[in-house]
């Protein structure tokens, strides 16, 4: 079993991982761009797969291409303890981008019926990847501060429904050991940045079937000469909807869809076959039993009664069970997030969600000692666009926002990224032990995808597949770096020549920092009052935060006015945590009528003019007065100055929940490899193991 978590552990290392987090979020958000313009169906993340392995490799994990398909699995041994296993899912959908952003996809592939598709992230993949790696990244560079193994898996073909289980069958625990603990998360419809814990089910289960049906075909002058597939197909379509209505209790949720139909081919014949295709939701694997079962018996009896002469057949092609977290795990991890982000960062939800994850399988669900999981969303909705909103509760917004498998769905990027990268590298190290130990023997150094390190018999990686725009170098000297350098190396004390800056300070959390110093009591309320001329949440730096810190702005999820959140129950009653949860969740207060002012976009009013002006100077003039301000990395601001509209349709992102800066000089960020966003190189040659992916 996992070593207990303790909650202190995650304040501990928060601004530690906080002060990595502002030095590395470049990068992480330049992969994320990077794959969201270049997204790739289930089973085909040939590309995507490349440019994981690559991270890793630099990091100084052991890659393993090629596990389950395209799955890669990176493992980093740091001494005795116990195993966590982080998992992110790669694939996209065969969806049409329509969101405007400067970096949305226009790419198209063959699906596999042998269609031509437009392919998006519409499910948010691309983020899961970007923080997988990025998360991966900060584990290595904090290896002093921890003990055991972290196993990175990155997973093909979720949205199939089939990937968790192809790497289980390619021998996925015994080729690199069981872990002791499972993490993963999920982007939702949540305000962007809000990190959301259930314990028990948090998701449902989900089954797909296809179904032929044969009948005898003919002239549609003649039907009493044929048996008509269509008619069996209508009344088949037609019975099905009884099922949950009048077979199902109502005290159970349960969803059964016909979504697809197909038979013939000219109005004046009668087909010989029909195709359906029927998914069914349920949150209890009994219920979902109990959907199949009906399915198959109301198929076949429709079937006999047309008089057909050949049975049908059923076939489900794709399915996963329910996920169902681990209580005590689940209170362990919410209670480290509690720790590191402060209590309106976190909340508990009262009711699972009918989506539907192949995650579970990995947790071993049919073993007599499975392996217990957390897995737990992360907010992506922009706080304007969660606002505007229309719905008096938390639920009834969210179904009124862009949400998963939307051609709208644009996730607020830089609030979104940080709480994802934070969350799974602050629960991860809440389980690692505390022991230390030294990097085996010819091992890579710890120092992250951007420190220099030599691989393949010394030799520098031919080319960067990810590279950045250079950022302005850190204040004082200019730094000189030369251009195939990845920056200095990992040996040695750090210089004023360092582009990454000399040693920092004792690290502390600044004021606007997710959490407090350690030891330090939370802010009453983290978001703070927004205005205007602040461009966020939060009180300025060195500010203290507002008198009525404690009205909450529409984009919050939590306790009613002037109450204090509740942190979780410890391990032994998490159940009865999410029921105390669940009134005030339902409860929790809007804005008045007269108030809406307090609850305003996080826009700032200079950003609002300059999204709706057309005069190009003030634009200009705006750039100019916030270019210091920017948290966008350089290709970010590069892709937005190619935007003939100045900014997307959606605009910039809101500033979302305050973060830290680096207490040391400003990051530098590598020096550029090339072009922005280059296509990584070809994978390894044919004839090399895939476990010796090479650079």
């Amino acid at each position: 079993m996992p070593h207990a978590v303790d909650p202190n552990r995650a304040a501990q290392h928060g601004s530690v991982v906080m002060r990595l987090l502002d030095e590395i979020f470049p990068l992480v958000e330049g992969f994320y761009v990077d794959l969201h313009k270049n997204p790739e169906l289930s089973h085909s993340e040939h590309r995507t797969a490349s440019g994981v392995a690559e991270w890793l490799t630099r990091t100084g994990y052991e890659v393993h291409k090629g596990v389950g398909g395209t799955g890669v699995v990176g493992v980093l041994r740091n001494g005795p303890g116990p195993t966590v296993m982080l998992r992110a899912d790669m694939d996209a959908l065969p969806v049409e981008e329509r969101t405007g952003l400067p970096y949305a996809s226009t790419a198209h592939a063959t699906d596999d019926e042998g269609k031509e598709v437009p392919v998006m992230h519409a499910c948010g993949h691309d983020a899961h990847t970007a923080c997988l790696v990025g998360a991966a990244d900060l584990l290595s560079e904090t290896r002093s501060e921890w003990a055991g193994t972290v196993m990175v898996v990155a997973q093909p073909a979720e949205e199939t429904l089939d990937g968790a289980q192809a790497m289980l069958d390619d021998g996925l625990y015994e080729r690199f050991g069981r872990p002791d603990v499972i993490l993963g998360q999920h982007l939702g419809p949540q305000p962007a940045g809000l990190i959301s814990h259930r314990a028990g089910v948090i998701l449902g289960a989900a089954d797909s079937y296809r179904v032929r049906i044969f009948g005898e075909g003919g002239h549609a002058s003649q039907p009493h000469t044929t048996i008509d597939p269509v008619l069996v197909a209508a009344h088949i379509v037609t019975r099905l909807q009884g099922v949950v209505s009048r077979e199902i209790s109502p005290s159970e949720m349960a969803v059964l869809t016909v979504g697809r139909i197909h038979a013939g081919t000219k109005a004046n014949i009668i087909p010989d076959e029909a195709y359906l295709e029927v998914n069914t939701r349920a949150l209890n694997d009994n219920v979902a039993r109990q959907l199949e079962s009906a399915i198959e018996r109301i198929v076949r009896a429709e079937a006999a009664a047309s008089g057909a002469t050949r049975e049908p057949e059923i076939e489900r092609f794709e399915g996963a069970g329910i996920t169902v977290n681990d209580p005590t795990s689940t209170a362990e991890v919410a209670a480290a997030h509690h720790a590191y982000f402060g209590d309106d960062y976190v909340i508990h939800l009262p009711d699972p969600f009918p989506g539907t994850e192949d995650f579970s399988c990995f947790g071993l669900p049919a073993d007599p000692q499975p392996i217990p999981y957390v897995f737990w969303f992360v907010g992506a909705t922009p706080h304007d666009v969660w606002e505007a909103a229309p719905g008096d509760t938390p639920y009834e917004k969210m179904g009124n926002v862009p949400s998963n498998h939307s051609p709208f769905f644009a996730p607020s990027r830089e609030p979104t990224l940080r709480a994802g990268l934070a969350a799974i590298t602050v629960a991860a190290l809440s389980y690692l032990g505390s022991e230390r130990s030294a990097p085996a023997q010819g091992a890579a150094p710890a120092g992250g995808a951007y420190q220099g390190q030599a691989f393949d018999g010394g030799q520098e990686p031919a080319g960067d597949p990810f590279p950045v725009h250079d950022a302005p170098p850190p204040v004082g000297e200019p730094v000189s770096v030369p251009e195939d350098s990845y920056g200095p190396p990992p040996e040695g004390p750090r210089s004023s020549t360092d582009p990454y800056g000399p040693p920092p300070a004792e690290p502390s959390a600044p004021a606007e920092s997710f959490g407090p110093p350690p030891g330090d009591a939370a802010p009453a309320n983290p978001f703070g009052s927004p205005s205007a001329d602040q461009g966020g949440y939060g009180p300025r730096p060195g500010e203290a935060p507002p008198a009525d810190s404690y009205d909450r702005p529409a984009h919050s999820y939590g306790p009613p006015m002037g109450e204090a959140y509740a942190p979780p129950a410890e391990s032994g009653a998490p159940q009865e945590a999410n029921d105390a949860y669940d009134s005030a969740f339902l409860a929790s207060s809007w804005p008045e009528p007269g108030q809406e002012d307090a609850a305003k976009s996080t826009h700032d009013a200079d950003m609002d003019a300059v999204i709706g002006a057309q005069d190009e100077e003030l634009r200009e003039e705006w750039r100019s007065e916030k270019a210091e301000e920017s948290t966008l990395s350089a290709d970010m601001a590069a892709f937005l100055d190619d935007d003939p509209q100045g900014a997307s349709p959606q605009g910039p992102p809101p500033q979302g929940p305050p973060h830290g800066q680096p207490s040391g000089p400003a990051y530098g960020g590598p020096p550029p490899r090339g072009d922005a966003h280059q296509a990584p190189p070809p994978g390894p040659d044919d004839d090399l193991p895939d476990s010796e992916y090479r650079l």
